[in-house]
């Protein structure tokens, strides 16, 4: 499956610092070139948008973004106001909250404002997801699954994402939540594409080139499934153990890249 990504696209892994040096939100805010220009803040993912949404806006405005609007969409017929589709027109960069990913696509899919969305995206405007956030950048994303537990042959629930990057799954708060297990099921479930799990303050940043960068204090693992030779992965006794052979796995650190093309990292 070849991977098709507009630029301006930044995942990030969950539980960015939003206290100390800040290196992701700097590096985000970075994206914003001009006072004028309109950073929004969608929180549709979680059950706390104002806690959330004043949060971001007091770290965005110390990090020095003057222009910024907080899209608070609850439900569906809020996805459907006029003056909701109109902020995302307008705005420069959209960041996504963490919370429950699959709030945001149920809220959001079909709708006018998801249109909106992917045509901005298409356009010239900046998208960043955290924690749910990041796992709903993909077309296909990881629902729920096993943590910390050896990788199981049907235990992995997934769903459409808002497909802002395709021919990856993408898993967050990795190493800290033990979820190699779990990714390692995505991949062996859809070899074509490659499983990317992001760390807690660790990001990826990806340009028009397909080129990925990694951002942050953790680390970034990227699973290859396509020369796969055997696995034992079906519906039948989901609960065994995965069985997966020739799987390939790069660990990446901050400043590292890898180009998502050629599946081949770059020193």
């Amino acid at each position: 499956m070849s991977i098709n990504i507009q630029e301006g696209l930044i995942i990030i892994g969950g539980a960015e610092d939003k206290k100390g040096d800040k290196k992701i939100l700097k590096e985000v805010s970075s994206h914003i070139k001009e006072e004028s220009q309109l950073l929004v803040i969608v929180t549709v993912a979680t059950e706390l948008p104002v806690e959330v949404g004043n949060e971001y806006t007091n770290i965005f405005h110390e990090l020095g973004i003057i222009n910024i609007r907080v899209l608070d969409v609850r439900n569906r017929e809020d996805a459907l106001k006029t003056e909701n589709v109109e902020l995302i027109e307008k705005a420069s960069l959209v960041f996504f909250t963490g919370g429950d990913q699959l709030r945001i696509t149920s809220i959001l899919g079909g709708t006018p404002l998801y249109k909106s969305l992917k045509r901005r995206h298409s356009e010239d405007c900046v998208f960043v997801g955290t924690s749910a956030g990041a796992s709903v950048m993909s077309d296909v994303m990881i629902v729920t699954g096993l943590d910390d537990e050896s990788p199981k042959k049907c235990t992995l629930k997934m769903a459409p994402g808002l497909g802002l990057i395709t021919g990856v799954i993408i898993d967050q708060h990795f190493a800290q939540r033990g979820r190699v297990g779990r990714l390692l099921v995505g991949v062996a479930e859809n070899p074509e594409v490659l499983g990317i799990g992001i760390d807690e303050d660790t990001s990826i940043i990806v340009n028009k080139n397909n080129i990925l960068r990694v951002v942050g204090s953790g680390a970034v693992y990227i699973i290859d499934g396509s020369n796969i030779s055997d696995t034992n992965v079906s519906e039948q006794y989901q609960n065994n153990i995965l069985s997966i052979f020739n799987v390939k796995m790069h660990v990446l650190k901050d400043g590292n890249r890898f180009d998502l093309t050629s599946r081949i990292p770059i020193a």
